[in-house]
């Protein structure tokens, strides 16, 4: 008998033996596509075992039930239908898994149907929540996992002031409270991740955020510039809550350091918001860093009159004066010469802490006053009068042609205590913001 004619009944049997398998097999399953070559392409004798397999393993999976297998000489030809390009490598990857397989012809072809996609969408999502409910259990210890985190991180994170790590700085101990905080809830969240065998999240987020972060970085550069800013102010303690201090033109009592904004108090009761990043780089004046704290005044006097004198009597009521302190001294300077007088500048020093600087400065220049008025010490005269007769005695006073009434001395009782106005308000806004405020 001819070879080819041997050949060609062997593969006949292995086609009718294909086709009782596939009668035998049951009646919901759909029929399992395979083909063999003509008999003249001299198809080898596994051929159609092959494609048998191939088809079977197709019939088996829903993405790729449309598909046609067809074997020659170990060459498998996959043809039909598929929805997605994923599928479609799927196919051949599947093909080339069976035994005796030389290589694959793919000739699938990608169905863009609505209708076929969303079968797909459809079968994937229902795969996905079944695959969620499977692993429920994991779920709940991955959760638990996370709260211990929290709560061991939160338990540590309490203690810092008590630890080697503590600083004198406030918003120190409190910054490294939040990294161990978040530090230990890093770290459960990878281990539950791991568990869930999902590391690969971990990735994706970061790459995620490094491109969200930058758009970010774009769009809210002002609130980040002024977050770095309070980030920084709170480090380098400019300034604590309660203190006197002038900000470009704002002035007032520092209320809190929020993660955006510099509160002031003025001393007419009004809040003030400022960006950190305009505090941050403007030159700040701190008037409570230091204790003492000097004021000054001028007054002017007659050029007739003695400035040696008149500095000498001015100095002495000035440090009688309470609240102005002995060391450093008062003293005073000839500051300038004006057309109808001479002008005198003096300097006086306060605690800060124990007395007021304005009212201090209020009680010295009237105390200065009083002791000119009380020596006839005149101030200038810048106008000229002519004498013509015997004028009234008032009227020679009132021009200095007559000698002047005693001065009432000065009150032993002037109020020189610090200024509480606005400490009330001050207190309670700095409670409202004692969450926030970074210092």
């Amino acid at each position: 008998m001819p070879r080819s004619v041997l050949a060609s009944l062997l593969a006949a049997l292995l086609v009718l033996t294909s086709f009782v398998a596939a009668a035998q097999a049951p009646a919901a399953a759909a029929p399992v596509k395979a083909a063999v070559q003509p008999a003249d392409t001299l198809p080898g004798p596994d051929d159609a075992r092959i494609a048998l397999q191939v088809a079977r393993r197709f019939q088996a999976d829903p993405d790729l039930r449309e598909v046609t297998a067809t074997s020659t000489r170990g060459v498998i030809r996959l043809d039909g239908p598929v929805a997605t390009a994923a599928a479609r490598a799927h196919a051949a990857q599947v093909a080339s898994q069976i035994p005796g397989v030389a290589g694959v012809d793919n000739r699938i072809a990608v169905d863009a149907g609505l209708a076929e996609r969303l079968q797909v969408a459809l079968r994937q999502v229902y795969g996905k929540l079944i695959g969620l409910v499977a692993k429920g259990p994991l779920l709940v210890v991955a959760g638990l996992i996370v709260l211990v985190a929290w709560w061991i991180g939160r338990f540590f994170s309490r203690r810092i002031h008590l630890s080697r790590f503590s600083a004198k700085n406030p918003y120190i101990d409190s910054l490294v409270a939040r990294f161990v905080r978040w530090g230990f809830l890093l770290v459960g969240l990878l281990i539950a991740l791991d568990l869930l065998e999902a590391t690969a999240v971990v990735g994706a987020l970061l790459g995620s955020a490094g491109v969200v972060g930058i758009a970010v970085g774009f769009a809210f550069r002002d609130i980040a510039e002024n977050y770095v800013a309070g980030i920084l102010l709170g480090l380098r303690r400019w300034f604590s809550p309660g203190d006197h201090i002038l900000v470009d033109r704002y002035e007032g009592k520092v209320v809190a350091l929020t993660a955006r904004s510099t509160l002031l108090m003025t001393f007419d009761g009004n809040q003030v918001s400022l960006p950190n990043a305009l505090v941050f780089k403007s030159v700040v004046t701190n008037f409570s860093q230091n204790a003492n704290r000097r004021f000054e005044f001028t007054v002017v006097i007659d050029v007739n009159e003695s400035a040696r004198e008149s500095q000498a009597l001015a100095l002495e009521a000035i440090a009688r004066v309470d609240g102005v302190l002995a060391d450093p001294a008062p003293s005073s300077v000839v500051d300038g010469y004006m057309g109808g007088g001479v002008q005198l500048k003096f300097f006086g020093w306060v605690n800060q802490r124990a007395s007021d600087l304005g009212k201090t400065r209020s009680e010295a220049i009237r105390a200065v006053k009083s002791a000119f008025e009380k020596a006839a010490i005149d101030g200038p005269r810048p106008v000229q009068y002519v004498l013509t007769a015997a004028m009234p005695e008032t009227v020679a006073e009132h021009i200095g042609l007559a000698p002047r009434r005693p001065a009432p001395e000065p009150s032993a009782c002037a109020d020189t205590s610090v200024n509480r106005d606005i400490d009330a308000q001050l207190n309670a806004e700095r409670r409202a913001h004692d969450d926030e405020s970074l210092i």
